[in-house]
Parts: C-alpha cells; sequence; structure tokens
C-alpha cells in the first residue's frame, strides 16, 4: 500500500533540484516505491574531504535529500512543505570513489511531524 499522497515523479524532483545544493553536489533521485524514494551521491572531489574520503556532511546532504523530498509527498496538507527537523547521521566505513546510494524509509508519519530512516551504502552495498 502506497504512503503518497502526492505521486512522487523522478523527473519533477530532479526539475526542482536544479540550481540547489542538491544538483551541485551531483545527487540523482533514482527510484520510487510504494514507501521508500531511493538516490545516489558521486563520491568525488565535490563530495570528499581533505584525507580523500567521503565528507560527512555529504552524507547528510544525500540523506536530508532524500528524506525531505520524500516527506513532501507525504504531506495531508498541501499548503505546507516539509523540511528536516533533526538528523543524525553514523558513519560506519569510509567510502573513496564509486557512488554512495540512499533509501529513505518512513517510520511514522503523523499530522505535525514525519521520521525517515535514510540507509546509504557503498556500491557494494
Amino acid at each position: 500500500m502506497s504512503i503518497w499522497t502526492v505521486t512522487p515523479n523522478l523527473e519533477q524532483m530532479t526539475e526542482a533540484s536544479k540550481n540547489t545544493a542538491v544538483s551541485h553536489m551531483g545527487i540523482e533521485y533514482l527510484e520510487i516505491g510504494d514507501d521508500y524514494v531511493k538516490g545516489r551521491m558521486p563520491v568525488d572531489e565535490r563530495t570528499v574531504q581533505p584525507f580523500g574520503i567521503l565528507h560527512g556532511g555529504s552524507s547528510v546532504v544525500l540523506a536530508e535529500t532524500l528524506g525531505s523530498m520524500a516527506a513532501n509527498c507525504c504531506l495531508k496538507d498541501k499548503n505546507t512543505v516539509a523540511v528536516g527537523l533533526d538528523i543524525n547521521a553514523n558513519h560506519i566505513r569510509p567510502v573513496t570513489g564509486g557512488w554512495v546510494y540512499g533509501t529513505a524509509k518512513a517510520i511514522h508519519i503523523g499530522s505535525a511531524t514525519q521520521v525517515w530512516e535514510i540507509r546509504l551504502e557503498n556500491d557494494q552495498g
């Protein structure tokens, strides 16, 4: 069963993200399911720290992007906008190249707040 109140659309998400931090960092929307949004971000000169590994802040930008975009498709009141309220990130292992993939899935969709889990993985999972 779908959680969406507005049908998410990859092309619309991409268009809305032009000329923002999202496009600057190379984030791409890949897939939409009944209860998730998937995307990816390159691990390159835009997203790494001076030590050559993925910058933790870049990971958070990807997570916030997927979570916020998904959250806006679950709003009951069409006159509101969903933005991030709180974010926590745990970095398990470094990524030095390729892509990092994210999947945003809702844990709770309430009348005033939503909670999303966004899992990030490298090319190998």
